[in-house]
């Protein structure tokens, strides 16, 4: 079963990101985590940015796709506030 973050995006409406076959979970940069699934696509979470070398909204994000898939086969989508704003969501 697919399962989805819901995520709020400032000045837009919650955005859903798949977590179907992450492979890895990224803090790039101070402001921005990304998302390597396994078919390639990358997935960046552009968020506000954090001090220099925190690695905080990756730990969050990690922890969030954790407890989505830890939830039972029905609930697949999964609201995740994040402790700093989201600016936006993309898919490469």
């Amino acid at each position: 079963m697919e399962k989805f973050l819901n995520i709020p995006v400032t000045n837009e409406q919650k955005q859903i990101v798949s977590i179907l076959d992450v492979k890895l979970v990224e803090q790039a940069t101070t402001s921005s985590v990304t998302l390597a699934y396994g078919s390639g696509k990358v997935v960046t979470i552009n968020h506000a940015a954090t001090a220099s070398g925190s690695e905080a909204m990756r730990d969050e994000i990690q922890n969030a796709i954790v407890d989505a898939l830890a939830t039972g086969w029905t609930a697949v989508l999964y609201s995740y506030v994040p402790s700093s704003a989201v600016s936006g969501i993309s898919i490469a």
